[in-house]
């Protein structure tokens, strides 16, 4: 990354962004402010600093505060300014011992952070609109789903309850639980949608499907953590991400574990995952000669499933970068 005159940090909230400057000494060079988090309030503060600092001069930075960035880093792809959207649990696990919290103060934290790993920064871009409509239809369609999982779970209710009083109960519990179902229907299609009117989205969609074992809603998830397969270089970032990857757990000579998986994880992505593993395992020769070679030589069964995990995305990433559906070669073997 090339070198900037100045580094802004920016903490975001819901209705402010508090914002402060930095050299590349970590002196400060733009005094701390705060302006609303508005589209128009945004630009002017944006324009200003473009006036009176050379655009290719500045870099602005700020934490992944999902949907309250949007506006700011849309603005920023607008007037083509250089940004990163930071992992706030990246930026917290390198702060080291801290005492006090104030935004003025987390700001100054993100620009720092950026000049201290300015090496392995990497400029980030707006998430295309259908992704970001993706990703908010996936997020009603998981608070639908908890919902009626909530409203199934009768059978306490109906030990206590006299038979008049149960009878209006579920009267009304069948009616709501109708209506939620008719709008996972409506989620559904507008997700399949978005998918299948743009190009990219839907190869992507459909090649991931060609794996055994990987389902749509796996595959719509994948699309939306990886951006449409752009933010991760290959399967083992995105293992490590989701929580699947083993490390080693050794010191010395008195520390010899075996390998773990990091407790930092997307545990929605393990989940799916892990379903995926079952299914692949049931309808794959393949993996299922696999799982049980494993057993035999007596391994740990969730040790298997994990392995399993891992070659599903490394299937994945393969048929990506191919730009072909997956083809089971031991089917054609003689």
């Amino acid at each position: 990354m090339k070198n900037y005159s100045l580094i802004i940090g920016i903490d975001i909230s819901k209705s402010k962004l508090d914002i402060i400057g930095i050299n590349a000494n970590s002196e400060t060079i733009l005094q701390h402010q705060i302006i609303d988090n508005t589209k128009t309030k945004i630009n002017l503060f944006l324009k200003k600093i473009i006036n009176k600092y050379s655009i290719v001069n500045v870099l602005v930075t700020f934490e992944n505060t999902g949907i309250y960035g949007y506006l700011l880093a849309c603005s920023l792809e607008k007037l083509n300014m250089d940004y990163c959207n930071l992992s706030a649990l990246e930026i917290h696990k390198s702060v080291g011992i801290k005492r006090g919290k104030s935004d003025k103060k987390d700001a100054l934290v993100i620009a720092q952070y950026a000049i201290t790993n300015k090496y392995k920064l990497k400029l980030s871009v707006a998430t295309e609109k259908h992704l970001t409509e993706l990703k908010l239809l996936h997020t009603q369609r998981e608070k639908i789903t908890k919902a009626i999982r909530q409203f199934q779970n009768n059978k306490e209710t109906e030990l206590f309850l006299p038979k008049k009083m149960l009878s209006e109960f579920l009267k009304s519990n069948t009616s709501i639980l109708k209506n939620l179902r008719k709008n996972l229907k409506l989620i559904d299609a507008q997700i399949l949608n978005i998918i299948k009117t743009n190009d990219v989205l839907k190869t992507d969609y459909e090649l991931t499907q060609s794996i055994p074992g990987i389902g749509p809603q796996t595959a719509t998830y994948l699309l939306i953590v990886t951006k449409g397969f752009t933010c991760f270089e290959n399967a083992r970032q995105l293992a490590c991400y989701a929580g699947v990857a083993p490390f080693p757990y050794q010191s010395g000579s008195s520390i010899k574990g075996r390998n773990k998986v990091s407790h930092l994880a997307d545990k929605k992505l393990k989940s799916l995952l892990n379903m995926c593993a079952l299914n692949a395992k049931k309808h794959d020769h393949q993996m299922n000669t696999y799982f049980e070679n494993k057993v035999k030589e007596g391994k740990n069964k969730m040790l298997i499933l994990n392995n399993i995990r891992n070659k599903l995305l490394h299937r994945v990433f393969a048929v990506i970068k191919r730009q072909q559906p997956y083809v089971n070669i031991h089917n054609f073997a003689a």
